[in-house]
């Protein structure tokens, strides 16, 4: 809610990490396997999907050096390629199956449903508010008609090589995850299992 109250770009994004974080408590007080995983899994996904929505938005604000979304618009026909790569990385936040975002949080809602199944359906209303003010973002700042300050900083262009270097391998990390999540989970599972013995034996 608070993220969808936001006007400038970075403190939604801001405000979604708190949504974010908030699953990765919802699987860890799950204390289960399957909970405390998703709940770790959430913590890595954040990582990448929060950190390359940071990067694209500073690429915008590079651009026209403003964040306010009154202020933008169909900025897809200007920066059709960073729009795509803000597209694909608010799916990954957003948890769409097939992306990192969703590996964590269905994890996450899945240990807390074995636990406690009321909150983990109240949780689950968190990834309807996420797509919401993520797509609410997109549909404002990246489509329908081109609204661009009237004032800007030199030539407009669309991402870079060095931009899409830095924002690129996140991008690949979080379509890895989503596909191929097995060697991920793998790496932590003994971990995890020896902190869920420690509360089975309490």
């Amino acid at each position: 809610l608070g993220a969808l109250a936001q006007s400038d770009i970075k403190k939604l994004v801001a405000y979604s990490s708190v949504s974010h974080l908030g699953f990765c408590v919802l699987g860890i007080f799950a204390l289960n396997s399957e909970g405390i995983t998703g709940g770790v899994m959430q913590m890595i996904n954040h990582g990448l999907s929060t950190g390359a929505l940071f990067l694209l938005v500073g690429m915008v604000y590079d651009r026209y050096h403003t964040r306010e979304l009154s202020e933008l618009g169909g900025l897809a026909t200007r920066l059709p390629l960073l729009s795509v790569c803000m597209v694909f990385v608010c799916m990954a936040s957003a948890g769409l199956p097939g992306l990192n975002g969703f590996v964590g949080e269905m994890l996450a809602l899945i240990g807390m449903f074995k636990a406690k199944p009321l909150y983990s359906v109240i949780g689950a209303t968190g990834v309807v508010l996420g797509a919401w003010y993520l797509l609410d973002m997109l549909r404002r700042g990246f489509f329908g008609p081109l609204k661009e300050p009237a004032s800007t900083h030199g030539p407009i262009h669309d991402i870079n090589i060095r931009e899409l270097l830095a924002v690129g391998p996140l991008m690949v990390l979080c379509l890895w995850i989503g596909v191929n999540p097995k060697p991920w989970l793998d790496t932590i599972a003994n971990d995890v299992r020896s902190v869920v013995k420690l509360y089975d034996q309490k």
